[in-house]
């Protein structure tokens, strides 16, 4: 079942960059609505709401219902403009849905079932996450929240591919109509851990009996003689 959404926003007449200013000095967030065959239409939207909405991974793939006055509008949030170093969201664009028209959007993989899989559990192998959400295209009353990946058949040194996932009826991954099959995740090997350094000393080198010094080089000898020393 979809979560719901709903944020309370108003029409603004005031545009550009000084109307925007004050908008989110009083905690506001200027937005744009458009799509859906109708003019575009500029809003301002409460600032903490909006924040508070953004924290769930839902709130990016779901269907918001935006209220202005008394009329429910149902859109998707498209983009997200946030502060280069304040906590703070500057602008959002939201499109308009329509019951018959499809809509496309990424949703998010949730990975179930590395831990009983046989390539983790008896192979010793670890998952790689190569994907963590997919593209789909659907009409809005089939919209999913998530797409579930069942791990717990793979076994080692494999892979899961796109088209091998289950999707919910009436929703098609884009990749596969356009003709590719992307891998999703894998299983693998750990990498063997490096053998230690070998012994520096030579092999064929005696060790010196416990409790002896072993002998000492002998000096080498010189090449010419010594000068003999002036009277």
């Amino acid at each position: 079942m979809q979560t719901k959404f709903e944020l309370i926003a108003e029409a603004r007449d005031e545009q550009g960059k000084g109307a925007s200013r004050r908008l989110r000095h009083h905690g506001r967030i200027p937005a744009i609505l458009y799509g859906g065959r109708s003019e575009p239409l500029a809003l301002t939207l409460d600032h903490n709401k909006v924040q508070l909405a953004l924290e769930h991974e839902r709130f990016y793939s779901s269907i918001i219902t935006i209220k202005i006055g008394e009329q429910p509008q149902t859109a998707l949030l498209r983009d997200v403009q946030r502060h280069p170093w304040k906590n703070q969201i500057v602008h959002l664009d939201l499109q308009r849905v329509l019951d018959d028209e499809p809509v496309r959007l990424s949703i998010p993989l949730h990975f179930k079932g590395a831990e009983v899989s046989p390539g983790v559990k008896t192979e010793g192998g670890m998952v790689s996450h190569l994907r963590n959400e997919i593209e789909v295209t659907c009409l809005p009353k089939d919209l999913p929240e998530y797409i579930e990946v069942d791990l717990s058949a793979m076994h080692i040194n494999t892979y899961l591919h796109l088209s091998q996932l289950t999707l919910p009826p009436g929703v098609s991954a884009v990749d596969l109509v356009q003709g590719r099959d992307p891998s999703i995740v894998s299983i693998h090997g750990q990498r063997a851990a490096e053998e230690p350094e070998a012994a520096a000393a030579p092999a064929d080198a005696k060790a010196a009996p416990a409790g002896k010094a072993a002998p000492a080089k002998a000096a080498a000898k010189p090449d010419a003689k010594a000068a003999p020393a002036k009277k």
